[in-house]
């Protein structure tokens, strides 16, 4: 499976769900590959603070931007049982690359005006994106989710309008687990004091992302 994480929107949480993704791939006997294809290498950096600490990362991560991304991606698909790529929040060269090598493509969004907003533009890429490789599922997603009140649900529904992506009924909360755990280079499932909460949310994700037909 080769899934990429993206969206135009910046600060959606894309890279918190990449590598705690890859960490739950990997946990579960994946042999995983982590695709930064974000100019500011964050999926790195937070890879290489987790390999400091815990003495190996359990996943391969590497660097590629742009035209790179798809060759290499190409050409190491083979080799790793599941690939996670994750790009920056923007329309970038990166994102269009890795849309024409991917299967799956979950788009997190937040339960803001703004976010939702954009996922117009995430749309006309998509249908692009199908012209090369009309094998890729897209999906949007909750990230950030609200604790209360109806503006999931209003996001949920406004969503759920966009023709080129299907809804995807796994949103994870707004939860401190997530960046106290990243600060440490570990994912919600390692990270103590445990939030079964956060650890539910992220695993069911994963399960669904993995088990869609």
């Amino acid at each position: 499976m080769i899934l990429t994480i993206g969206n135009i929107k910046g600060g959606v949480g894309k890279t918190t769900l990449a590598v705690n993704l890859a960490i739950v791939r990997a946990a579960g006997g994946r042999d995983v590959l982590l695709v930064d294809g974000d100019e500011q290498r964050t999926a790195l950096t937070f890879t290489d603070l987790r390999a400091a600490e815990l003495g190996q990362a359990g996943y391969t991560a590497v660097s590629l931007q742009g035209a790179s991304l798809r060759t290499q991606v190409r050409q190491l698909a083979g080799k790793y049982d599941d690939i996670i790529i994750d790009v920056g929040g923007r329309d970038t060269g990166s994102l269009r690359a890795a849309l024409t090598v991917s299967e799956m493509l979950p788009v997190p969004m937040q339960p803001r005006s703004f976010d939702i907003w954009a996922i117009d533009q995430v749309a006309e890429l998509v249908a692009e994106a199908r012209e090369i490789n009309d094998a890729l599922r897209a999906f949007m997603m909750l990230n950030s989710a609200d604790a209360q009140g109806h503006d999931n649900e209003d996001a949920a529904e406004a969503l759920k309008e966009v023709p080129e992506l299907q809804w995807l009924d796994a949103p994870v909360g707004r939860r401190k687990a997530f960046p106290n755990a990243a600060a440490a280079g570990r994912s919600v499932i390692e990270h103590t004091p445990k939030d079964p909460k956060a650890i539910d949310e992220l695993c069911r994700l994963a399960d669904l992302l993995y088990a869609t037909p």
